[in-house]
């Protein structure tokens, strides 16, 4: 079943409460998938801080300090590292690339589930609500963010195949339903040297859309793109650092709403998670058409 909640922020007034504002709408979200969860924040200036690059992973054998002081060796600057269980977010005057080279030589076991010079996505098992005390999200700030509950129906329960998928810089897909024919699409992908982390047909079309935006396509044609491609019934929630985008298939039988203020854009599975957003009295409030791509740009 599933439950997506996003909210982008237009009123800079209002960064300090994104992290607070998200959980509570993940909260709504929770008995849409119970089993594990995953959340990504644009700007939080303690896991993103300015000018450094960020990169999230999980299954690391070792703890967050040391591996920060063994990147740290690598990179040539410092390295920060905060362990949010079973997440570790390292931090730097770096490029994502050079820290996620390192990380992948130190602990080339570890799972990378985000990066880039604003993300940071948390993932793990059990209660949604429970997950986001856990990391510390109500406390977070900035411009945007995506969170997911998820029931797996795909692909094993596991903190990995919970959504977003980040796949690309600053890059995060979440979905509420199945692609049919990802299978095909994966082998595409993969004789174009695309490598995959998962099973899961979450990934695929998060793989698809991280190609398009690498060739210089932009998000609402590489949406397009993917509703040409791929079959099946799905919401899809995809941001990245300047833009806030949804997309259904043709049939939209995965439930999903939209409310837009002039301080805000918000999205979610079911109206319940927007009803306490501030303003929420005066915001246009309306279901996407089928196969219409909305997305919002960072002013």
């Amino acid at each position: 079943m599933c439950g997506i909640v996003g909210l982008h922020l237009r009123d800079a007034t209002l960064y300090p409460q994104l992290g607070a504002l998200l959980t509570d709408m993940l909260d709504q979200m929770c008995d849409r998938g119970p089993d594990s969860a995953g959340m990504a924040v644009y700007g939080d200036p303690t896991w993103s801080p300015s000018g450094e690059a960020t990169v999230s992973l999980l299954d690391s054998p070792i703890a967050a300090t040391e591996l920060a002081a063994k990147v740290t060796d690598i990179v040539g600057t410092t390295v920060t590292g905060h362990d949010l269980d079973p997440t570790i977010v390292l931090h730097a005057a770096a490029s994502a690339d050079a820290i996620t080279a390192a990380v992948r030589a130190v602990v080339p076991e570890a799972r990378i589930i985000g990066f880039g010079d604003d993300l940071t996505v948390l993932k793990g098992m059990g209660n949604p609500t429970e997950l986001a005390n856990r990391f510390g999200l109500p406390q977070a700030s900035g411009w945007q963010g995506v969170a997911h509950t998820r029931m797996a129906t795909e692909s094993a329960v596991t903190a990995e195949g919970s959504h977003p998928f980040a796949v690309g810089p600053d890059q995060c897909l979440v979905h509420n339903g199945s692609f049919s024919n990802h299978m095909s699409i994966k082998h595409d992908l993969e004789r174009a040297g695309v490598v995959f982390d998962s099973e899961n047909d979450t990934e695929v079309g998060a793989r698809f859309v991280a190609k398009q935006l690498s060739e210089g396509v932009d998000l609402e044609k590489a949406l397009l793109m993917l509703n040409e491609t791929f079959d099946g019934f799905y919401t899809l929630l995809v941001s990245n650092s300047d833009s806030f985008a949804v997309v259904r298939d043709a049939i939209s039988c995965k439930p999903a709403i939209i409310a837009e203020t002039d301080r805000w854009v918000a999205m979610a599975s079911e109206y319940r998670a927007l009803a306490h957003l501030p303003g929420i009295e005066n915001a246009r409030i309306f279901e996407p058409e089928p196969e219409e791509v909305y997305v919002w740009h960072r002013q």
